[in-house]
């Protein structure tokens, strides 16, 4: 964490007026994450695509975007969180929420009967692939934001078996046009920044304690000067 910070040009775009410095701030790593499991899974956000879409852990960092890119493109979302966060969930777009403690939940039960095309596991070691197995569409890919080398082995075993139903392990590569994408949705008014808590950078102990607890809403944001 500091005030200043050597940036790669390739990496880099302009921050417009109408993006506040912490809404941009919040937009790499987690945004970047979310568009790019999306895309992988094919969707390319011009409202066409129909498939069903699950996003577990929808209330963290990365989940609270990919509900809402995924309704951007025009997927049917349902998403998992905890009780207290299901409001905020519906109001970011998803379709269907599921409260991650009951049995529905657990399970990844649609309520409306759907199997998922494209999954996208926020919800790091909580939810494993013979979770969301059963659940899966004939074809569908799932997407793992915390690969582990029990997420690797279970995602090779996939690829020999010759399965439909895909495992990958997704690496984060940053590109400035994918974060040009965002930023545009951001000034359009179509993708919002989910702030849990702010911190001047004085603090930054605090915020790395409070985001380490692993409860956090969205996005803990460190600001280097008051907006």
């Amino acid at each position: 964490m500091a005030q200043y910070a050597v940036a790669n040009p390739k990496t880099t775009v302009v921050r417009p007026p109408e993006v506040s410095a912490v809404e941009a701030a919040c937009l790499p790593v987690a945004a970047l994450t979310a568009l790019q499991a999306l895309t992988s899974g094919g969707m390319n956000f011009d409202g066409s695509y129909s498939g069903n879409v699950l996003v577990t852990g929808a209330s963290g960092g990365v989940g609270t975007y990919a509900v809402q890119l995924g309704k951007i493109a025009g997927a049917h979302v349902t998403a998992t969180c905890g009780e207290r966060n299901i409001e905020l969930i519906k109001f970011l777009g998803a379709d269907e929420v599921l409260d991650y403690k009951t049995p529905e939940g657990k399970k990844l039960i649609s309520p409306s009967g759907k199997k998922y095309d494209l999954v996208v596991n926020a919800a790091a070691s909580a939810v494993t692939f013979s979770d969301m197995q059963p659940q899966l569409a004939p074809k569908g890919v799932v997407f793992e934001l915390t690969p582990s080398p029990k997420t690797f082995l279970t995602s090779v075993i996939k690829r020999v078996s010759m399965s439909k139903q895909k495992y990958n392990q997704l690496m984060l590569n940053v590109e400035a046009r994918n974060l040009e994408m965002l930023v545009g949705f951001v000034k359009e008014g179509k993708l919002h920044a989910v702030i849990d808590s702010k911190f001047p950078l004085a603090k930054v102990e605090e915020a790395w304690k409070k985001s380490k607890e692993g409860h956090a809403v969205g996005k803990i944001v460190i600001t280097v000067t008051e907006e």
